[in-house]
């Protein structure tokens, strides 16, 4: 499941980020943590896009920002043109539910909207410590409602609409599925797209061992968010918080789950995507053996985040 080492071009890229010296997320304040992942991820918007517009909807804990991605070539909204919607991801960012904007997802939101040629409408949840669980996932099934309901005014399909997220934005993803089949207070999404997602709460899987200290995320640092995260011990046996406690993962959209190698995470997603076909839900695991968490934000630099990124789309154009 891990390469013997790193793949040569990523090994370069983390180089150069731990060459700053920085601290393991887990030794920050939140506050520091949050300035921290502000001043790394900013950068000019790439890759361009034909459209971004900041807009934001009444979700059950206030107003919810979103930011909607609209590539070259999209159908205009129905009403401008009167083109056919446009398949649709509603994205979840990463960030361990603590750290996380708008703003440190917008690259990979602009990959997956030209590469997927699709309108991808990112998510401005609510952070942990300060909005512990379940107020992301209650925002996470809101924001998925709100698109399949607004598919006018944005040009979407809501027939081709899924939901995508990155490790606790993968999380969330799973959890608005499971609400949409459980509770039915957001329709059903066609298809997710996960990330190495963030899936279990067991810190002693092979993956956690082996990536202990990293690159990227260490298992301090997943322990640190999850203390962030749960109000109290009970909140760890609830599916929609652990998406591997569910009973039955079974019923639920066709997915894609990417994992990596060097990623403490690896054994969650392998088990996710597992469970997911043992009990009836379509899935297709996309793992890369020589890749770290968070790999895919690096597409510019690392060839093989690239390939995955487009392979993800391609399961997104082939899906929705």
């Amino acid at each position: 499941m891990r390469a013997d080492e790193l793949d040569p071009d990523l090994a370069a890229a983390i180089a150069e980020i731990e060459s700053l010296g920085l601290p393991a997320w887990s030794h920050l304040s939140v506050d520091a943590a949050r300035r921290l992942e502000d001043d790394l991820f900013s950068g000019p918007p790439e890759p361009p896009v034909a459209d971004v517009r900041d807009l934001a909807f009444d979700g059950p804990h206030g107003e919810v920002p979103v930011r909607v991605y609209r590539p070259a070539g999209a159908p205009d909204p129905m009403g401008a043109g009167g083109d056919p919607p446009a398949r649709a991801l509603v994205h979840f960012h990463g960030g361990g539910w603590t750290l996380g904007t708008l703003d440190s997802v917008d690259g990979i939101c602009r990959e997956l909207a030209v590469r997927a040629d699709a309108v991808v409408v990112s998510v401005d949840y609510r952070l942990a410590p300060e909005h512990p669980f379940p107020v992301a996932v209650d925002e996470a099934t809101a924001a998925l409602e709100w698109v399949t309901e607004t598919v006018d005014a944005l040009g979407v399909d809501p027939d081709r609409t899924g939901v995508s997220g990155t490790s606790a934005g993968g999380a969330l993803a799973v959890a608005a599925s499971l609400r949409a089949r459980d509770v039915g207070d957001a329709p059903t999404p066609a298809g997710q797209f996960l990330l190495y997602p963030i899936a279990g709460r067991d810190f002693e899987t092979d993956s956690y061992r082996e990536n202990a200290d990293g690159p990227l995320l260490t298992r301090e640092d997943m322990r640190w968010f999850y203390e962030q995260y749960l109000r109290s011990p009970i909140d760890a046996a609830n599916p929609y918080a652990v998406p591997l406690e569910a009973a039955d993962l079974g019923d639920l959209a066709p997915a894609t789950v990417v994992t990596a190698g060097f990623d403490p995470l690896r054994d969650d997603g392998v088990a996710l995507a597992d469970r997911f076909e043992r009990e009836g839900t379509l899935v297709e695991h996309r793992h890369y053996p020589a890749m770290a968490h968070g790999f895919c934000s690096l597409a510019d630099r690392v060839a093989t985040a690239e390939t995955a990124l487009s392979a993800v789309a391609s399961d997104a154009r082939s899906r929705l």
